[in-house]
């Protein structure tokens, strides 16, 4: 079983335009509605595979509730923390030629009994868990130290932390030593301080997480692929993807991908990479089925292309 945490949900409303022109009236051709938030992702993806998982998410108001039900309908068992604020909604514009424009909200402020509720909520469904996923921005009311302390509780309580945030809150987690934290490539450099412009800069930024205390990195590249720098190796995996309908939770697939693998080593970089290569071919935040996977398509190798310019370099 895999739980899932994500202290910011959201409620996706996602609208397909011809175009976005400003100051007028937009007429979608499409509309779907998505429960969100990068670990609900994670229990989505995790669920399409057939295997297990329980998302624990602060809940509150009318979209809220929509989530909860959403999520149940997809498989996914729920265990709410109820709060007085209303969960948030998200807008996304998808237009014809590939562009989608996010609008996400704040989000509700939790008090610091809803706070203490969350982390306590997390403690009474982890016994069985085979990893804990902790994913996205923190909402309002909760300090950057909050997945630290998480971290900290659950590696107490002899569970296994994978962490998938980003800004202070992954520097100060890093120092209780989450097993895994998997970062783009903006977020890599955000970490370091430094721009980076190929493979081996990456590899040496994963290098230096793991010298602030994270086991594993799982870094995601975009279309230059993932790596796995961890204590027994590197490696880095790729795959091929004839075309990209939609890049939106392909990470949170790929990283549901090496959860799903025993998160560790060649076989679990493979998985990840299949899965978010699988991602990136369905439309708007669908979840890939094991239908889906094409792991004849991924390549993951010890040989990592250090000279190879990434093809989004970091600013």
């Amino acid at each position: 079983m895999i739980l899932t945490v994500t202290p910011n949900p959201s409620l996706d409303r996602t609208y397909e335009v011809p175009a976005l022109d400003r100051g007028e009236v937009v007429r979608a051709t499409g509309e779907r509605v998505d429960p969100g938030g990068k670990g609900v992702n994670v229990s989505r993806a995790v669920a399409a595979a057939g295997r297990r998982t329980v998302a624990v998410l602060p809940l509150g108001g009318a979209p809220g509730a929509l989530v909860a039900d959403l999520l149940d309908s997809q498989g996914i068992e729920v265990a709410p923390v109820p709060i007085a604020g209303a969960t948030r909604s998200n807008i996304a514009l998808a237009e014809a030629d590939g562009v989608l424009t996010k609008i996400n909200a704040p989000g509700p402020e939790l008090s610091p009994a809803e706070r203490e509720l969350l982390l306590e909520t997390v403690r009474s469904q982890s016994p069985g868990a085979d990893w804990i996923a902790c994913c996205g921005s923190l909402p309002r009311g909760l300090a950057p130290s909050w997945y630290a302390e998480l971290v900290a509780r659950a590696h107490a309580a002899g569970a296994r932390i994978a962490l998938d945030t980003s800004g202070p809150a992954l520097l100060q987690a890093l120092r209780e030593r989450p097993d895994v934290v998997k970062p783009n490539a903006e977020e890599l450099a955000e970490a370091v301080g430094r721009p980076l412009a190929t493979v081996g800069d990456a590899v040496k930024a994963a290098e230096e997480l793991r010298e602030l205390g994270a086991r594993s990195v799982l870094a995601s590249l975009g279309a230059d692929g993932q790596l796995l720098v961890a204590e027994d190796g590197t490696w880095f995996g790729t795959a091929r993807v004839d075309a990209v309908r939609s890049n939106v939770g392909a990470g949170d697939s790929s990283l549901a991908g090496f959860l799903i693998a025993r998160g560790a080593g060649p076989g679990a970089l493979a998985s990840a990479v299949a899965h978010g290569a699988a991602a990136v071919r369905l439309p708007g935040s669908v979840m890939p089925t094991p239908d889906d996977l094409d792991p004849s398509a991924v390549t993951v190798t010890t040989e990592v292309p250090t000279d190879r310019a990434l093809r989004e370099p970091t600013p």
